[in-house]
């Protein structure tokens, strides 16, 4: 059963304690923007520009890889790429940007716990049981988004992008704000859209899809991904196959936890009825 208590609060007194649980969040957020605003060279130089340099783990996988099967463009990133700043407030401002930016993300367990924490009063005590863990699956798989972001997308789009030439008479030389929103856009974008079985759990758990639903728009899905890896990877093949391939396998998870929890409901149903 619900708590009583939660139960028989009014409505100022749940928008009270969900200010509370945003209160806590933000302090979160900006407990871990001030750590990333102090460790500046960490957060810029070992981490957000390591990407485009030769030395990041994944520009030297590939590199080693194009060695063994003789391609040359493999090796992408293989000169550091140099950034300007055009504005006087531009290094600042960025610095500031970053730092919000790591706090949500550092913040990401914390925000997602308070959430969890928000709703858990409303939920009977089998939905409690059945969303044990929540929290943690919630985190992982923005984690694995994150790092899939960072990790593999992140180099492939600062190679195409920063080598990409409408004319030799042009140079290439992006600004630090450029630079600083394409990372940041795609590891948050890439760390949501990593998100989507928690996603469809909730909306079937919900009634509002079933798992025939998602094998019936199944083709559908994939137009709809291919969108989305267009969006936050440069318009190169490789990059959206990179993108498309865990999305893809993210959506047929989602129909086994679809079918789960339909089955699941329709014999709770059924047993109630009966």
């Amino acid at each position: 059963m619900k708590d009583k208590q939660q139960g028989e609060m009014t409505f100022l007194e749940h928008l009270e304690e969900l200010r509370w649980h945003l209160i806590r969040s933000v302090l979160a957020i900006t407990a871990f923007g001030i750590m990333a605003f102090v460790f500046k060279k960490i957060v810029f130089e070992g981490i957000l520009m390591a990407p485009s340099t030769p030395g990041f783990w994944t520009n030297r996988m590939l590199c080693n890889l194009g060695q063994v099967v003789n391609i040359q463009k493999l090796c992408i990133n293989a000169v550091p790429i140099r950034l300007q700043n055009v504005l006087v407030t531009g290094q600042f401002m960025a610095h500031v940007k970053i730092s919000v930016i790591a706090g949500l993300v550092l913040a990401f367990p914390i925000i997602s716990f308070e959430f969890w924490r928000f709703i858990r009063p409303a939920l009977y005590s089998k939905e409690r049981r059945y969303a044990r863990g929540s929290v943690f699956y919630i985190t992982l798989l923005f984690v694995l988004g994150v790092l899939f972001g960072y990790y593999l997308i992140s180099p492939l789009s600062i190679n195409f992008l920063y080598n990409y030439k409408v004319s030799e008479m042009v140079q290439n030389i992006p600004t630090l704000n450029s630079y600083v929103g394409l990372v940041a856009a795609i590891v948050l974008a890439s760390g949501i859209l990593f998100e989507l079985p928690i996603m469809v759990y909730f909306l079937s758990k919900i009634g509002l899809i079933t798992p025939d639903f998602l094998k019936k728009y199944r083709r559908h899905s994939l137009v709809v991904i291919l969108l989305l890896s267009g969006i936050i990877t440069p318009p190169d093949i490789f990059s959206q196959i990179m993108v498309c391939i865990p999305l893809l396998v993210l959506y047929e998870i989602s129909i086994v936890i679809s079918r789960r929890v339909y089955d699941k409901r329709e014999a709770e149903l059924l047993q109630e009825s009966s």
